[in-house]
């Protein structure tokens, strides 16, 4: 199986701890999120998983827990992203320039096929502008061009949780000017770049559809042919391929505004939860109404 750590939430800058527990432990507890009380039991192993992804904006705090992971015997990769946004927009995450440097000592350890980069999502306001985000992009692919594999970008999508940061709405226009900018520049730094679950085609532009969970990508790592499924259950538009995911909606202390995963009011309930010995993330299960089932794993 593809292990994913997390979409849902930021295990690898929030939790490693937790997440090194429950390797050595040998299983996982989730909750399903369309079904609270329904919970499954995920045995994990280096013999059931052929490949980690994590998913972050901080790999820092798992720095430390790389040496155990190769120990361990389990191959993974990193789904890392990096914006030009102030604590107004990210309040929690260190000095993008603390995290550029994060990345290029991880692409020095792993090497630069099993990292890659994030721009996303951009978005447009009085401060960050189309300008601003076409001089950032250079500025951090001059920076990253050596370090990471490709390079994935989106643009903001619109949720109830976020309309109260009055992002300005992107117009084909703006999406075409970003695109043509942006495009230039990668292919300027030979960095190939991709879309995630966007409805645009921007071929014109050198910037193809892409996957996050990258059935070719994951093969090349893995040195090996996989069995993998389309994904199911996610955006319109993903091309991702099958995974499973461990993280709990409404843990990430990153504080990102944008954030279609985490509801700050549900947050701080959830994170009095938080114990990192505990078989499922930020929660407990209650032995009288959770229905907790043993998933089966499949080798791919």
């Amino acid at each position: 199986m593809i292990l994913s750590a997390s979409r849902r939430t930021d295990i690898p800058g929030c939790y490693p701890e937790w997440f090194m527990n429950r390797l050595r432990d040998g299983y996982v507890m989730t909750r399903n999120p369309m079904n609270y009380h329904q919970v499954s039991r995920i045995e994990i192993s280096p013999e059931l998983i052929e490949c980690i992804v994590f998913w972050t904006k901080n790999a820092i705090p798992l720095m430390d827990y790389l040496d155990e992971l190769e120990r361990m015997g389990y191959m993974y990769m990193f789904q890392y992203t990096v914006t030009p946004y102030d604590r107004a927009i990210e309040k929690n995450l260190p000095d993008k320039k603390e995290i550029i440097k994060n990345i290029l000592e991880l692409s020095d350890s792993i090497g630069k096929d099993r990292i890659v980069w994030r721009y996303d999502p951009i978005l447009l306001n009085d401060n960050y502008t189309i300008d601003y985000h076409i001089k950032m992009f250079e500025e951090m692919c001059v920076q990253l061009r050596t370090a990471v594999n490709h390079v994935v970008i989106s643009f903001i999508d619109s949720y109830k949780k976020n309309r109260q940061c009055k992002f300005k709405e992107l117009s084909i226009e703006d999406i075409n000017i970003l695109a043509q900018e942006i495009g230039k520049i990668s292919q300027t730094h030979k960095i190939p770049i991709k879309t995630c679950c966007e409805n645009y085609d921007l071929e014109c532009f050198g910037i193809k559809k892409g996957a996050c969970i990258d059935r070719e990508l994951i093969e090349r790592i893995c040195n090996r042919p996989l069995k993998l499924k389309k994904a199911i259950g996610q955006r319109e538009g993903c091309f991702c391929s099958e995974s499973i995911d461990i993280g709990m909606y409404h843990t990430c202390m990153n504080g990102c505004m944008y954030c279609y995963a985490t509801d700050y009011k549900t947050l701080e309930i959830k994170h009095r939860d938080y114990n990192k010995n505990s078989e499922i993330l930020c929660d407990k299960i209650d032995e009288q109404k959770d229905i907790v089932k043993k998933r089966k794993i499949k080798k791919l």
